[in-house]
């Protein structure tokens, strides 16, 4: 399809299905301890010998880890997580040692929010409905 045929495709007949966030991890076995054994997420999914990629879900979420044995976190967030209790998410966070980057804060655009640095030192951003 050329460039101009392109501009005659209607995006409502494509079709969108979910999107997930893809984090990078050095260590997988540490990202699984805290996204599964800390924050009850399910791994639905995983492959490789060793494994280096695993969808995780919970609730209405899903994540998807890959192994980047030269990651470098980004220094601004990664993914936005919405949450229905943001102080005890923060809390859970703090009592496993996990930098909180932006404290818990209600924001003019109707959430509350903070922002988290995971095991591998990827920002998220956490938001609950005001």
């Amino acid at each position: 399809m050329s460039n101009t045929d392109m501009s005659t495709v209607d995006p409502d007949s494509i079709g969108f299905g979910r999107i997930a966030a893809t984090l990078p991890v050095q260590d997988m076995a540490r990202a699984l301890r805290f996204y599964c054994g800390t924050l009850g997420f399910t791994k639905i999914f995983e492959n490789g010998d060793p494994v280096g990629f695993v969808i995780l879900k919970r609730d209405g979420a899903e994540l998807h880890l890959t192994l980047q044995k030269t990651h470098k976190p980004a220094n601004f967030p990664v993914a936005h997580l919405m949450v229905q209790d943001a102080n005890r998410l923060a809390t859970l966070c703090e009592a496993n040692g996990l930098r909180i980057v932006k404290g818990v804060r209600d924001k003019e655009y109707g959430l509350r929010a903070f922002v988290f640095e995971d095991t591998e030192g990827n920002r998220i951003d956490v938001g609950q409905p005001l």
